[in-house]
């Protein structure tokens, strides 16, 4: 598949090899890169998977970086249901003295 200018993509790039890390950070941290991804619309021309690209985000800020999907999607949520949290709210309020809990 090929992007084309104006297509909405995600792009990939390293910010930071390991040996440019902080020194202060946990040792697990320091052994891997910095790596960023953003979603924008495609300012390259054309493009294809793994190719350097340039793009725009959604409020103007240019970025490069590997061109690795075309029309991501996002993909967050606010979790799984929590049974505890249906009512924890309404006991607050009882252990404050604010309303009953029933």
């Amino acid at each position: 598949m090929i992007a084309k200018k104006g297509d909405w993509v995600r792009i990939h790039n390293i910010v930071l090899q390991p040996d440019k890390r902080a020194s202060h950070l946990p040792d697990d941290t320091k052994k891997c890169p910095l790596e960023m991804w953003v979603k924008g619309f495609l300012v390259t021309e054309e493009a294809c998977i793994d190719d350097e690209v340039v793009i725009e985000t959604y409020i103007g800020r240019k970025m490069e970086g590997t061109l690795i999907e075309f029309n991501p999607s996002y993909q967050h949520t606010f979790g799984d249901y929590i049974p505890e949290l249906s009512y924890i709210g309404n006991q607050l309020r009882a252990i404050l003295g604010g309303e009953d809990s029933e």
